[in-house]
């Protein structure tokens, strides 16, 4: 017979049946067990994270986490997510754990929710009221075929693994390129602590596979590899303003998949906001492939 799920709040030893469970769900992200120990573990207190799995029969058959976003100058701003093992759905796992999503962000000040929903929670998502239409293109890159040659790199250019950086250095440059990422808020407060603890210091980055281009002493475009297993994520591509237009991009993220390769990575997956077409340009170069494609969606808060 099975049980009635019991939702409570998820601990570090949840973290390899979360990272089965979201794996189900989404086979075109990336995380190992290690990244969600970090992430129920690790947080700035501003943040007021939550986050919750559900049971069924003593089994973890969903997740949810809420918080508020303290990237962002933008008051009030929050994040949920709430995803359900397919053999597990129809059963009001989803609606009690958004509920209480829901009620926590409230009881800390949230004004505005983000998420972003499967195309088979859309629906569920919007009974919910959410509303919007922002589109993230999910890519996938098979790493045992053959890859675009490799771009020459411009004079002046030296690229470097993010093992031989400075974190102040990638911290610099990762928060340039941010400030006009396609987003809802704008990544404008990230501040270094922060940073470092919850990105530099996780166990998802391989610094070993991330790729920098610097021209002297400044960090100007870099790629970030997230790994689990045989499968890797880029975590974020950027080039700061003054360099954009000069194919960097495209340069350290070849050398990162070439690297990912010949580490024995048969699987490469990434995302695009749909308004990114730089990036999108990119990795179709690459050869990635579209694999899913979420809506953003947008909720207001009673407070």
């Amino acid at each position: 017979m099975t049980t009635r799920a019991v939702v409570r709040q998820a601990v570090a030893g949840d973290a390899a049946a979360v990272a089965a469970v979201r794996r189900a769900v989404y086979p075109y992200k990336v995380m190992s067990a290690a990244a969600v120990a970090h992430m129920i573990t690790v947080q700035s207190p501003g943040e007021r994270f939550l986050p919750l799995v559900a049971l069924r029969d003593g089994e973890v058959v969903a997740w949810g986490s809420a918080g508020l976003n303290v990237w962002t100058s933008e008051p009030g701003q929050s994040e949920a997510i709430v995803y359900v093992h397919p053999d597990h759905r129809k059963h009001g796992i989803g609606s009690a754990l958004a509920e209480r999503l829901h009620q926590h962000l409230t009881e800390v000040g949230a004004v505005r929710v983000r998420t972003f929903a499967h195309p088979d929670g859309v629906e569920f998502a919007r009974n919910l009221g959410y509303d919007g239409t922002r589109q993230m293109h999910f890519a996938g890159l098979d790493l045992t075929g053959e890859l675009p040659a490799q771009p020459p790199t411009p004079d002046g250019i030296e690229l470097v693994s993010f093992d031989d950086l400075d974190p102040r250095t990638a911290y610099t440059a990762d928060t340039i390129a941010s400030l006009d990422e396609p987003s809802d808020s704008p990544l404008d407060a990230v501040e270094y602590d922060v940073w470092l603890e919850e990105i530099w210091n996780g166990p998802s980055m391989d610094k070993s596979l991330s790729v920098g281009a610097m021209a002297g002493g400044e960090l100007v475009a870099f790629t970030v590899v997230e790994t689990a297993t045989d499968r890797m994520w880029s975590g974020m591509t950027g080039t700061i303003p003054g360099y954009r237009g000069r194919g960097l991009a495209k340069l350290v993220k070849s050398v990162a998949l070439r690297r990912a390769a010949a580490a024995g990575i048969t699987s490469a997956y990434t995302s695009n906001d749909d308004e990114n077409g730089p990036m999108l340009a990119v990795n179709t170069w690459l050869g990635y492939h579209r694999v899913q494609t979420e809506l953003g969606l947008l909720r207001a808060l009673d407070t």
